[in-house]
């Protein structure tokens, strides 16, 4: 998994250091919070490590190491995967503001959905912007992958009604449906993202399989109140973290998980369609902690 050279390299330092003492932990602590790990979750993990140093049971920085990797991986735990449906099409509704890399990241997914065989369809309901059209189609290209538009102002839950009817006329896999980048302070846009839930759910005959949460990782804290916007609204059932190869606040993946209880689903790590990784806790914490002296 690939971090910030720089937020690694932080980590990788305090662990070089041969005593545990006071400074030690204070480094430590330090650097949870600079990686934006928040002060919550920073405080119990330094509270959990304080006290087996206390209690003699970590000793070296390696033991502290490992004990706070496997807190970190507990804490990230409880991912059931990526949802599909019983009966085709699988439906995904992404969301998120603008900004955060969702249309990308959607295009990520196709590919990734390509290479297990399936028939990805693209729905560009994000009909307030031409170029949130125009992007999606660009992406249709390239990945050879067909996308239901309609034009610049439509009706977003009309598009993604006739996306999912599209999916089940001509046998595709899954629907990919890209929604517009709400403000997530914006309670009247929030509402009509329910009114695209509530169209993709009839037209379904059931819950959409998946609705993921777009989130960039380079806003650290402020994510977590995108994330509690958009929540109250619509039941958000994985959140994607972007741009997670470019941000020293990788840690906020720690507080948006204890905060919210939303699994971590993927990770977005560059700008091409292959730059997609499924979460994995161990790995997260491994990279984080620059195990090995590696990035991930």
């Amino acid at each position: 998994m690939r971090l910030l050279r720089n937020l690694v390299q932080r980590f990788t330092q305090i662990f070089q250091r041969r005593e545990v003492d006071e400074g030690f932990l204070d480094e430590l602590e330090e650097a949870l919070i600079l990686a934006d790990v928040g002060m919550a979750t920073t405080g119990k993990l330094m509270k959990a490590i304080r006290e087996g140093v206390k209690q003699g049971e970590l000793k070296t920085a390696d033991e502290v190491k490992g004990r706070l990797k496997a807190m970190i991986a507990e804490l990230l735990s409880g991912n059931a995967g990526l949802k599909f449906g019983e009966n085709s099409p699988t439906v995904w509704l992404f969301l998120g503001v603008n900004g955060t890399g969702k249309t990308t990241t959607i295009a990520k997914f196709a590919r990734w959905l390509q290479k297990q065989g399936k028939k990805p369809l693209l729905v560009a309901a994000d009909t307030f912007r031409a170029a949130a059209i125009d992007q999606i189609k660009v992406w249709g290209e390239r990945l050879r992958t067909p996308v239901i538009a309609h034009k610049m102002g439509a009706d977003p839950a009309a598009v993604t009604f006739d996306g999912i009817q599209a999916a089940k006329a001509r046998g595709y896999d899954v629907v990919l449906i890209d929604t517009a980048g709400r403000m997530h302070t914006k309670r009247n846009l929030l509402e009509e993202m329910n009114k695209i839930y509530q169209v993709a759910k009839k037209a379904l005959g059931r819950e959409p399989d998946e609705v993921l949460l777009i989130l960039d990782g380079t806003t650290g804290q402020n994510a977590i109140a995108q994330a509690e916007g958009f929540t109250s609204v619509v039941p958000v059932s994985g959140i994607i973290i972007t741009k997670l190869d470019g941000t020293a606040k990788g840690g906020a993946v720690l507080a948006i998980k204890e905060r919210l209880g939303i699994p971590i689903k993927a990770v977005g790590v560059g700008e091409t369609a292959e730059d997609l990784e499924l979460f994995d806790p161990q790995a997260f914490a491994s990279a984080l902690l620059g195990e090995n002296g590696k990035e991930g």
